[in-house]
Parts: C-alpha cells; structure tokens; sequence
C-alpha cells in the first residue's frame, strides 16, 4: 500500500531510487526547489509503509508568452508532467497512474486546456502506459534528448510530446491523432 502526499524539501535526499532509472530524467537542487515553490500541489510523492519514497511526479501550469499568441507553437493555458517515475520495486502496482490522475485532476481544477509531456521515442513502455491513460503524440520533438548540435550522430534523441485533453477542450482541439507526422526543432518549444 502507498501513502501520496505533497513533496516536501527533505524528501530531496530520498529521491534516488525513483532517479535510478535510465529514462527518469534528474535535475539539480534548485531545479526540484523551484517546483515545490512554484506548483506546490503539482509535485506529489509516493512513499511505502516504511516511508520510503517509492515514486514522484513534478508538473507545473503554464503557457507561453503571449507575444507568441499568433505562432503556430503558442500553447495555451496547460498542465505539463516535469517528471514522473516509480522506484523497480513498486512498478506495476499502479502508483504511476495514480500520481498522473492526480496531476490531471488538479488541471482540470486550474482550467487547463490539456496535459502534455515529453517522452523518448525509444521508451515504448511509457509511452504505452501514456496511450492507455488516453494520451497521444500531437508531435515529434526532434533531438529533445541531448546535445541539440547539429550533429546527429552525438548522443542525441527524439522526443514525442505527448498530450491529453482536459474537460475544458471540449472540441479536442489541442490534440490531433496523426502526431507522428508533425516534426519541430527543440528551439520551436515553448
């Protein structure tokens, strides 16, 4: 059984089973920080009975600046998912989908049009366990992952920015079901 709650700054030095993995991105200090400062309520721990944090998700609201309202990369009013990982141990047990149904159930409070977040091309685990929760790419984010040079035989990787829509996109008109065949360049992000 796992317990959620809000993140907490000493959970910071508690973090690294969850971080272990090859996919889960990790970010400095101030990184995380700046999350529980900003989006307090977006950034969620699961812990086990022992009280050892076996999971975390970190997301924020937001959208782009409005000088960019005319641009075809303007993205209005959401919630993105930061990060979100589970510990090996508790994989399986559905602490993912239930640290994202918390995250989607606090955009629908705020009013946001949709849930997005990036995922590698090559982890087709997660990007499976996203498609069953009803996301789908709405675009390829070329060489997300990585050096962004213009050499792409460094260490460089594609990404799939991944999208749900949210009560208020009624029209679904912020996701579309071909997103395969959209590509952009990391600068066109917002």
């Amino acid at each position: 059984m796992a317990n959620f709650r809000r993140f907490r700054p000493d959970d910071l030095n508690n973090l690294s089973k969850c971080n272990l993995d090859p996919f889960t991105e990790t970010y400095d200090l101030s990184f995380y920080l700046q999350y529980y400062a900003k989006w307090p309520s977006l950034f969620q721990v699961a812990e086990d009975q022992d009280g050892n944090i076996i999971g975390y998700i970190m997301g924020k609201l937001e959208s782009s600046p409005d000088v960019y309202q005319f641009s075809e990369h303007y993205l209005p009013w959401h919630a993105h998912i930061t990060a979100v990982t589970v510990a090996p141990e508790a994989r399986r047990l559905g602490i993912g989908k239930l640290l994202t149904q918390q995250l989607e159930v606090a955009a629908d409070a705020n009013d946001a049009w949709f849930v997005d977040l990036f995922v590698r091309k090559s982890n087709h685990k997660a990007i499976a366990f996203y498609k069953s929760m009803g996301y789908s790419v709405f675009r390829v984010v070329r060489d997300y992952y990585g050096d962004h040079s213009s050499d792409r035989t460094l260490s460089s990787e594609d990404a799939y920015d991944m999208r749900k829509p949210m009560k208020r996109d009624v029209k679904r008109k912020h996701i579309r079901a071909d997103g395969e065949k959209y590509e952009v360049d990391p600068c066109d992000v917002w």
